[in-house]
């Protein structure tokens, strides 16, 4: 059955089959328009954890969404598949993540030579194979994108998208990156680890095609991470939650506030949403929760400014959605939340 027929006869007001794929959508990867690269990586976490299995979360709670969005209302149309979920990524994850946290518990509570000697060669075992990881998320995404595709990725931790950003600088003279998390990720090789999802930001400065990156929604830095923004000023901009508040408190609009911040963007820009940018509320079972945040209209109001100011998304990834062991309320968030950046992406 062609995609035009599959379209004929798809009724959006059903429950999906689960036998579709995400979205309850019956459409093929060589039909769909928008492909989603899971990446169930979370070696470096270091306080919660289950990040790794967000993907298979949100492929699940997506057959809750309701496919008709006011701001979207033919985005089912396009075509949106998840590609497979590679089941030795999310093996080798939990193999490493175990000798992560011995690297760890050496640096926090010490240990005899022998320990020592044990850590260091974990140490360099993860960082050599977060590096593999890396070069595995630039082939996927770019050949995707070579199939003519619309590509986002669904982490896993906040490490994983760094090889999609390289994807990105290989097929563009310069892009900028919005990025909304409660952290600014500038910090060097954190515990040890090069590529820690608390540096992906730092790790992302290297790419010189990445001419600008705009944080939104920050409430947690240490002063290694304002170090590195100050010798990076021209190219970084930070935009706190508490000065957003603040500035609200003080009659400034929010959609104001969202036109200074898209003004920083270059024409070209690509969205890194850490799910802990949002209100705990929202993601309470994230791995490193921080008070305060956006709701989610907020959130969805800056991403669909963005668009309206004539800007191109050329990618996102949505990464830290992590499935609560009682309900799936952060994974109907991020599926929610995951269709609004399909349709930026398709718009």
């Amino acid at each position: 059955m062609s995609k035009a027929s599959k379209i004929k006869s798809f009724d959006p007001n059903s429950p999906g089959s689960p036998d579709a794929d995400i979205y309850g959508l019956p459409f093929t990867a060589a039909e769909a328009d928008i492909v989603l690269v899971p990446v169930p990586w979370e070696v470096t976490t270091s306080y919660g954890g289950g990040t790794s299995h967000g993907p298979k979360a949100i492929l699940d709670a997506s057959f809750q969404v309701d496919l008709f969005n006011p701001e979207f209302p033919e985005l089912w149309k396009r075509g949106i598949v998840m590609d497979e979920i590679p089941e030795a990524l999310l093996e080798q994850s939990k193999a490493l993540k175990k000798e992560a946290q011995q690297v760890i518990d050496v640096l926090i509570e010490g240990g005899d030579a022998k320990q020592k000697a044990k850590a260091k060669k974990a140490l360099e075992r993860i960082n050599a194979e977060c590096a593999v990881m890396n070069d595995w998320v630039q082939q996927r995404t770019a050949y995707w994108l070579d199939q003519g595709k619309l590509v986002g990725l669904v982490g896993g931790d906040h490490s994983t998208p760094l090889g999609f950003f390289r994807t990105q600088a290989a097929r563009h003279k310069e892009f900028g990156i919005l990025h909304i998390d409660a952290h600014l990720d500038l910090r060097i090789a954190y515990e040890g680890f090069t590529y820690s999802h608390a540096s992906i930001m730092y790790n992302a400065l290297p790419i010189k095609q990445l001419t600008k990156l705009v944080s939104v929604g920050t409430r947690d830095f240490c002063e290694q991470e304002n170090e590195v923004f100050l010798k990076n000023k021209e190219r970084i901009r930070i935009v706190r939650s508490a000065d957003v508040r603040r500035q609200q408190y003080e009659g400034i609009t929010w959609r104001d506030q969202c036109d200074a911040i898209i003004a920083s963007l270059p024409q070209k820009v690509h969205i890194s949403f850490d799910i802990d940018g949002l209100d705990p509320k929202l993601c309470p079972n994230t791995g490193t929760p921080v008070p305060g945040g956006f709701e989610y209209e907020e959130a969805t109001y800056l991403l669909s400014r963005l668009v309206q100011s004539g800007r191109t998304v050329i990618g996102f990834d949505l990464v830290e959605v992590t499935p609560g062991k009682s309900n799936d309320w952060d994974a109907n968030v991020g599926a929610r939340l995951l269709f609004h950046l399909c349709g930026l992406l398709a718009k």
